[in-house]
C-alpha cells in the first residue's frame, strides 16, 4: 500500500527537522543541463572541497545512479529518501525519468524528491507521478517581473532562449502554475526562496503567502551565496535569516536545517558521506563473499 504524505513527511530530511538527524538520503546527480540561468548560481563538476548546489564530484548516467542507490542502501540501513537536484536542472533531462524509474522499481519503499526550478513542472508533471516520485521542491525567488528580471539572465522554453521582461514572465508564471499543480497531484511541496539582501527581500512575504494560500507545505529561505553575476551582494546574515523566517511563518511553514547541499550529497544532513567511498567499500564487500563462497 502507497504511503500516506504524512507517514513520508516523517521519514524526509529535508521537509522535517525531526527526520534529518535520523534518515538520511542520496543524491543524484545525474541531470547536468539547465534550462535558465541564476545570476547567483555557478554550477561546478569534479568538485570535492565546496558543499553547495549546483556542486558535483561527477555526472552519473541512470545506471550508474541506480548502482550508487543499491551500495548506498546496502550499507545504510536509515536512507528514506532518493533525491535527483542538478546539477542542473532535473526537469531539462531526460536522464532523470530514466533514473527515477529504474529505482522506483527497484527500490519501490524509497522516497523520491526532484529539486527544480518550475519551469517544466506543469509540463513533465504527469512523468514525475509516473515515475513514482512524491515529494518535489520549487525553487521560487520572486513574485514581480521586475525582481525577476534581476535574478535571472535567461531563460531557454520550448526551443527559445528569452530574455529580460520576456524570460522573467515566462518563468514566474509557469513557477506558480507548477506549484499549483504540483498541490492538485496530491505531491508534497517544497518552496525554496534564494533570500538576496537588496533584491527580493519584500518579495519573500508574497512568496510565502502565495505558496501557503496554493497548499504548499513548507517554505526554506535560503542565504544567498555571492557568486558568478552577484559575487559582490551581501550574504545574509544568520539573525536576517532568522528575522525572515518568523516574519513569514504565519503564512507558511519555515524550515531552518537546510544545509545547502551538493549536487550528490548522500547521508543524513550534515553529515554526510563520501558516495565513492561506499561504493569501494560495496564492492569489497561483495569481492570477499565471493571468495568465501
Amino acid at each position: 500500500m502507497s504511503r500516506s504524505n504524512s507517514e513520508i513527511l516523517k521519514s524526509h530530511p529535508c521537509f522535517t527537522a525531526d527526520a534529518h538527524g535520523t534518515f538520511g538520503r542520496i543524491h543524484l546527480a545525474v541531470a547536468p543541463a539547465c534550462n535558465i540561468q541564476c545570476r547567483y548560481c555557478e554550477r561546478k563538476y569534479d568538485c570535492a572541497n565546496e558543499s553547495r548546489p549546483g556542486v558535483t564530484s561527477t555526472v552519473l548516467d541512470p545506471w550508474e545512479a541506480v548502482e550508487r542507490v543499491e551500495a548506498f542502501v546496502e550499507r545504510n540501513s536509515r536512507v528514506s529518501v532518493v533525491g535527483i537536484a542538478g546539477p542542473g536542472d532535473p526537469l531539462a533531462n531526460a536522464s532523470t525519468f530514466v533514473t527515477l524509474d529504474a529505482v522506483h522499481r527497484k527500490f519501490p519503499d524509497l522516497t523520491l524528491c526532484v529539486s527544480t526550478n518550475g519551469l517544466l513542472l506543469s509540463d513533465r508533471l504527469g512523468d514525475l507521478m509516473h515515475a513514482g516520485v512524491r515529494s518535489i521542491t520549487v525553487t521560487i525567488n520572486a513574485v514581480s517581473l521586475h525582481a525577476a528580471e534581476q535574478i535571472y539572465s535567461w531563460v531557454l522554453y520550448r526551443g527559445r532562449k528569452l530574455s529580460g521582461t520576456q524570460a522573467a514572465e515566462t518563468l514566474v508564471r509557469n513557477q506558480w502554475q507548477g506549484l499549483i499543480n504540483a498541490v492538485e497531484a496530491g505531491l508534497l511541496v517544497k518552496v525554496n526562496s534564494v533570500y538576496i539582501p537588496g533584491v527580493n527581500d519584500d518579495e519573500l512575504v508574497r512568496i510565502a503567502t502565495l505558496a501557503g494560500s496554493f497548499g504548499a507545505d513548507i517554505m526554506n529561505v535560503l542565504p544567498l551565496i555571492p557568486q558568478a553575476e552577484l559575487k559582490q551582494m551581501q550574504r545574509p546574515t544568520y539573525g536576517m535569516l532568522h528575522a525572515k523566517r518568523n516574519e513569514l511563518r504565519p503564512f507558511i511553514p519555515q524550515m531552518s536545517h537546510c544545509r545547502q547541499c551538493r549536487a550528490d550529497a548522500c547521508g543524513t544532513l550534515g553529515e554526510d558521506k563520501d558516495m565513492e567511498l561506499e561504493l569501494l567499500h560495496s564492492r569489497i564487500g561483495e569481492e570477499y563473499a565471493d571468495s568465501v563462497l
